[in-house]
């Protein structure tokens, strides 16, 4: 798969996760309760103390997140490649953590923040890929000192 594959693919989760995002935060200003679909945790979760950092709302934490990453990759630059590299990984990170806390702590699963959470594990895999492959790439044009 090409890089511009690999960057495509990752724009289209961006936009995804933007979505995601921000549907969570218009809910969470506009006062109004997530739809949920199967799940039926997605109020319990958006309420809890861990949809928040600091006093700011996670969806708009994620919203902010996705958005970077999506600029990162209309930049086409070593420097925001590993910017957004690094922005994906504390994403997954942290969509890591808040599973484990839907799971553990709360007891309710939140269908919009697992769609997210799989969204930042694909964009993670792709942003690793394309990485990697950069990194092979200038390692090859970098002649031996031998």
């Amino acid at each position: 798969m090409s890089d511009r594959a690999l960057r495509r693919a990752s724009e289209g989760l961006a936009l995804a996760g933007i979505g995601i995002a921000g549907y969570l935060t218009y809910v969470h200003y506009a006062g109004l309760r997530p739809v949920c679909g199967v799940s039926h945790g997605c109020e319990t979760v958006q309420t809890s103390s861990y949809a928040f950092l600091a006093g700011v709302p996670v969806a708009l934490l994620g919203l902010v997140s996705y958005t970077l990453i999506l600029v990162t990759l209309r930049a086409r630059n070593d420097t925001a490649l590993v910017g957004g590299y690094v922005l994906t990984l504390i994403g997954f990170g942290f969509s890591v953590y808040l599973t484990y806390r839907e799971v553990f702590t709360i007891h309710a699963i939140c269908s919009w923040c697992v769609s997210s959470a799989i969204v930042f594990t694909l964009l993670t895999a792709v942003s690793t890929i394309r990485a990697i492959r950069t990194v092979r790439t200038l390692d090859a044009a970098i002649p031996d000192a031998a």
